[in-house]
């Protein structure tokens, strides 16, 4: 039987590390959506039919499977976190309740006439669906952030005794709620959504563009979706992903002002010292070593002064205090270090991906390159890949303390919970969360491998296309 402790934090991090994906994919896919739906109204041409229709499957079912997942995440606050919960539930309460009466009822009820009313109301109204199905989305996003970035950045709260337990009190609504980490969690969030988006319907894209060999002189109803497809998705790549690495370097400053012991183990510091390297690739040369990436002993690749660079935000020679000056245990430094250089590997790789695509399009040369839409191909879920390992970074570098520098983690696990009870729902959860995850690829598949509707010159919604993706797509 597994300790309580790590049997809740197992379980907590499987649900999160399943679930994000549905958000990222429902977020990342509202503004195509908003901008497809217009574009079917303003445009004569068929296309932006084909192409809100397709996705907006994909987003629908991405929502339900978002929701089923997303709810027992907030159940096991009190089944795995009660002592948490009791002790902050007066500021964390507060958002996600808001979350579910503002956003998710938002974005429910005007699902219903995005998805089936297009032919039932007028071309404003499905609009205004369109438009809030997105916002609803968006603010889901608002208050769930609101309440995790409180707990990298607590403001606004007092702490009092009741009963003998820790009871954390709202004092200062907008100090807690406007706490300097949100700004900085919502714009990275939501930009990676859209990133992620933009790399799948490419990646989705180029795989037919490359099987089918089609090129830009094949003016057939599909042929024309998937090319559109695949502009429209660089477009946005290009804007969106070295937007996040700039965003990402700045968000990194702010990491090292508020949350030092987390930056000193994104860089494995455990030493205080100045013109510390960045290291791109670090491994230590005795295997007994492997969980310290800056062992004394070290091959590693990097760059002079990098890491001070980055916690200052150009001086070279900064300090970083290490890990060794904090009271509290250090968090599991090989897995920040590696899912922090793996994040920032990604992001650099879109952006030559962007670019690299930008310039075969100038060239006319887009769907000629086998080589790039195999990129595009093998780089299509490498988004979502990065959203993973940089909410491992968040969460896990924050760790031992479930709220920063006010309650640790193993003190907000429910008393009562025994090692018999966690392990075994950590067991039926991996046993649902497997099901549900390999439901959800399945369906998403047989979307794509269905193709995009067939609709007439006027838009008019006709039988499914029946021109298949190819069967081992």
């Amino acid at each position: 039987m597994l300790d309580p402790v790590i049997a809740s934090r197992a379980q907590f991090a499987l649900t999160t590390i399943v679930h994000i994906i549905f958000p990222v994919m429902s977020m990342g896919l509202a503004p195509f959506l908003i901008y497809f739906t217009w574009k079917d109204i303003r445009s004569d041409d068929p296309v932006y039919e084909q192409l809100r229709r397709f996705w907006t499957k994909i987003f629908a079912v991405s929502f339900v499977v978002g929701t089923v997942t997303g709810i027992v995440l907030e159940f096991e606050f009190g089944t795995n976190f009660a002592a948490f919960s009791t002790a902050a539930g007066e500021l964390f309460g507060g958002p996600l309740a808001t979350e579910g009466m503002m956003a998710f009822m938002l974005e429910a009820t005007f699902l219903g006439v995005f998805v089936f009313g297009r032919e039932k109301v007028s071309d404003a109204l499905y609009m205004v669906s369109a438009v809030a199905v997105g916002l609803g989305t968006w603010l889901s996003a608002v208050w769930i952030l609101v309440a995790n970035s409180w707990m990298q950045t607590p403001r606004g709260y007092e702490l009092a005794r009741e009963s003998g337990s820790l009871v954390i009190s709202l004092v200062d609504p907008i100090a807690a709620y406007a706490n300097p980490r949100f700004p900085w969690m919502f714009v990275h969030m939501q930009n990676a959504a859209v990133l992620s988006v933009a790399l799948f319907m490419a990646g989705v894209a180029a795989y037919v563009v490359w099987r089918r060999g089609i090129d830009a002189s094949d003016e057939g109803q599909d042929a024309r979706f998937w090319r559109k497809t695949l502009k429209i998705a660089l477009v946005v790549l290009l804007v969106t992903a070295p937007f996040q690495v700039v965003h990402g370097d700045a968000y990194g400053r702010h990491v090292a002002e508020t949350q030092p012991q987390k930056f000193a183990a994104m860089e494995a510091v455990w030493e205080t010292d100045s013109y510390v390297p960045e290291y791109i690739f670090a491994i230590p040369t005795d295997l007994s070593q492997i969980t310290d990436p800056r062992a004394k002993e070290l091959f590693g690749i990097g760059i002079p002064g990098g890491a001070s660079w980055l916690a200052s935000g150009g001086d070279p020679q900064a300090e970083i205090t290490g890990l060794n000056e904090f009271d509290t245990e250090a968090p599991p430094v090989a897995i920040i270090f590696w899912s922090f250089r793996l994040m920032v590997a990604a992001g650099f790789w879109f952006i030559v991906l962007a670019f690299w695509a930008a310039y075969r399009w100038w060239t006319g040369e887009l769907y000629d390159d086998d080589l790039l839409l195999k990129a595009f191909v093998g780089s299509s879920l490498l988004g979502i890949f990065a959203v993973e390992v940089g909410w491992i970074v968040t969460e896990v570098g924050r760790q031992p303390w479930v709220i920063q520098g006010v309650m640790k983690t193993s003190d907000g696990v429910s008393p009562g919970l025994t090692a018999l009870e966690a392990t075994i729902t950590l067991a039926g959860f991996v046993l649902v969360y497997t099901g549900l995850l390999t439901l959800y690829a399945y369906i998403v598949r047989r979307i794509i491998r269905e193709g995009p509707p067939e609709v007439d010159d006027a838009g008019t919604a006709g039988a499914p296309s029946t021109t298949e993706v190819p069967a081992d797509g």
